[in-house]
């Protein structure tokens, strides 16, 4: 069940310019968060809103096929636009290397949370200092396969 219809990408141009050269290489080029070396995934999501789709890059945390997606936004106050797209339209494409595959996500809390919290910070130790910079709860979603 791919996500079909109109793209319209990040009016931030770093974030469109990296989907646009991850998904042209087939994830073999801009596969990391900038200058950390950090491997991402792409998101492929329905707009909450428009309907529209929308692409991002997160950071790569998986475990046994599944992968977090932590609504961090660097730790600032509010939740990142994405987060609300994916609790409109949970159903969503990962790329994670040459082809993307389809998920569904959830939103984890307790003990669940806590689990793929530390698996994140782990993968992401930068994580742990946006939760400091922050007093609301940094939503954890977890995307299965479809």
């Amino acid at each position: 069940m791919p996500i079909t219809g109109e793209y319209e990408p990040s009016t931030s141009d770093w974030v469109a310019e990296q989907v646009a050269e991850y998904e042209a290489s087939g994830g073999t080029r801009a596969n990391t968060l900038m200058e950390t070396g950090l491997p991402v995934v792409i998101i492929t999501m329905r707009g909450g809103k428009s309907g529209k789709v929308r692409k991002i890059a997160l950071m790569r945390v998986e475990h046994d096929g599944e992968y977090a997606l932590i609504g961090s936004k660097g730790g600032h106050s509010e939740h990142p636009d994405w987060y609300y797209n994916l609790m409109a339209y949970p159903a969503v494409t990962i790329q994670d290397g040459p082809e993307p595959i389809d998920f569904v996500v959830r939103q984890v809390r307790g003990d669940e949370r806590a689990v793929w919290w530390d698996r994140s910070v782990a993968d992401f130790p930068k994580y742990a200092e946006y939760e400091k910079n922050t007093e609301r709860a940094i939503p954890v979603l977890v995307a299965s396969k479809a």
